[in-house]
């Protein structure tokens, strides 16, 4: 038994990336964890079924039983929120709040997950990547720097002593909207005589698909993005083509995986920087040593 932990910015973030990869994990038997470094507070109400006084006012709390929903639908076995405010987007009002995840001390914050690394004990991470020109949410940004020092800080005994014993994870994985899954689904799109909802903007971000280490087969999980997405009721509409405009079916057989990047790897693997010329993997779990071996 394995141990994944992702690490993301918002809820509904842990819903739309890499929801299916996670339940594939948990069904063969590993555990999975989810941090959340936010509440969501700046999230609007996308749906309008759900633009309602009572649920406007309660937001914050709205949210965060939504994201108790999604958890459950993915099979997380324990979630764990960061405790910050959403820092909402760059030059706006909440970007200026001291409390935002994105005003919080470097340190303090690395402090926070590093006491989670270190009692939950993962083998590996999983966060957003060093680039991410298509959508730069400070709290994304934030995320990645925060997971990508506590990989390293877990495992020293300097840092954080009263943050328990010592653990190293094993391998960190960046997660990638690749374009070849961008392409697979419009020309699904296409093919099925439905209006694409991919215009010519999504083909003209940079892609990262030259930096893909690792396609993780999630045909079988496909559903339950759906599932994982829906308990997000405030966020997603049901109606919403660019999630489900697809059926998951006509989805999954389009491009049946989610890819990542192997940023990170104690124990070997095509890691970011040298993949040309080495086999994908096609296990967030290859090579990794289930006791663990904490330093």
């Amino acid at each position: 038994m394995a141990r994944l932990l992702s690490v993301h910015a918002h809820p509904d973030d842990e819903a739309s990336k890499g929801a299916p990869t996670v339940a594939r994990c948990v069904a063969e038997g590993h555990k999975a964890y989810l941090v959340c470094a936010t509440g969501g507070e700046e999230g609007d109400i996308l749906n309008k079924a759900m633009e309602r006084p009572e649920i406007r006012a309660n937001l914050p709390q709205v949210r965060a039983d939504e994201l108790e929903r999604s958890v459950k639908a993915i099979g997380f076995h324990e979630l764990v929120w960061l405790g910050y405010r959403d820092s909402g987007m760059e030059g706006s009002e909440a970007n200026e709040q001291p409390d935002c995840f994105a005003k919080a001390d470097l340190d303090e914050a690395v402090g926070r997950l590093v006491s989670s690394i270190r009692r939950l004990q993962p083998h590996v991470l999983l966060t957003y990547s060093d680039d991410q020109q298509g959508y730069r949410h400070p709290d994304h940004l934030r995320v990645h720097d925060v997971t990508v020092l506590a990989f390293d800080r877990a495992a020293d005994p300097d840092w954080y002593p009263e943050a328990g014993p010592v653990w190293q994870p094993q391998k960190m994985y960046y997660s990638v909207w690749s374009r070849a899954r961008l392409t697979a689904h419009h020309e699904k799109f296409i093919e099925l005589g439905l209006e694409s909802p991919y215009s010519d903007e999504w083909f003209s971000r940079p892609s990262s698909d030259h930096r893909i280490t690792t396609k993780i087969d999630i045909g079988a999980y496909y559903g339950v993005r759906r599932e994982a997405l829906l308990a997000h009721a405030t966020q997603v509409d049901p109606e919403e083509k660019f999630w489900f405009g697809l059926p998951d079916d006509a989805a999954a057989e389009a491009y049946p995986y989610e890819d990542y990047i192997l940023a990170r790897s104690l124990v070997g693997g095509p890691v970011d920087g040298s993949a040309d010329g080495l086999p994908l993997e096609d296990d967030l779990f290859a090579g990794v040593d289930e006791a663990g071996s904490p330093k």
